[in-house]
């Protein structure tokens, strides 16, 4: 099985609701995965960020190559880092299925998406807030996965900004029919249906899954409002 292949899963799944580990309890890693997995989740989804892309500094590859080892789950891997070209093959080694840039990071997306697809892994690029939208519409046909942010990247636990819901509308409107598009950034039970209805299908959720005790209940109620249930 190709790891690209989680992306046509994701294609036909309806909302798929992804953990941002950011949150969880990195003493008890492999206990979290575990909950993950019997709360029913079917992807992680791991923030990298390099304190010089973004003012804050998180984990790399040993956190993912260990998560490899303790899951078959596809695992969604958001560079948030400068240079990430250089960094490509390394993450495919450590088990990246997905990986995602920014396009404020990268001088060529083009050519980095195509570097990404060439190593067998689903090609994502992401946009803040704050970025206008021309270079990031154009790198759309070369990617497989538009990340939307909905908070400015480099921390969890932000408020949710409403230009996101025009930004995810407008990738819709006009990207490739089987873009798939995720939103990340206070992704919760009052902004998880705006978000779905603006045309995300991907969901990055933090402190709405690790800030509870039931994480099933939790992904079940998130996974239905996506869903409009």
């Amino acid at each position: 099985m190709t790891r690209r292949l989680c992306l046509e899963t994701w294609q036909h799944a309806g909302p798929v609701v992804l953990p941002s580990l950011l949150l969880c309890d990195f003493g008890n890693l492999e206990r979290e995965v575990r909950r993950l997995e019997e709360a029913g989740v079917k992807a992680l989804h791991l923030d990298v960020m390099d304190g010089v892309f973004v003012p804050n500094l998180t984990y790399g590859m040993p956190i993912v190559e260990g998560l490899r080892r303790l899951t078959d789950m596809p695992l969604d891997v958001h560079l948030m880092i400068q240079r990430p070209e250089k960094y490509l093959r390394q993450f495919h080694s450590a088990g990246a299925d997905v990986l995602t840039v920014h396009i404020e990071a990268v001088e060529d997306a083009q050519a980095i998406l195509g570097q990404i697809r060439d190593l067998d892994m689903g090609a994502g690029i992401a946009i803040n807030p704050s970025t206008p939208m021309t270079r990031f519409e154009a790198a759309l046909p070369y990617a497989d996965l538009a990340l939307v942010m909905s908070v400015e990247a480099g921390f969890g636990g932000q408020s949710f900004h409403e230009i996101a819901l025009e930004r995810m509308a407008h990738v819709r409107r006009v990207a490739q029919k089987n873009l798939l598009i995720e939103v990340d950034g206070g992704i919760n039970t009052k902004t998880i249906a705006r978000a779905s209805s603006a045309g995300a299908t991907l969901f990055v959720v933090g402190s709405a899954i690790f800030g509870q005790s039931d994480y099933g209940t939790a992904v079940s109620e998130l996974s239905a409002l996506a869903k409009g249930v």
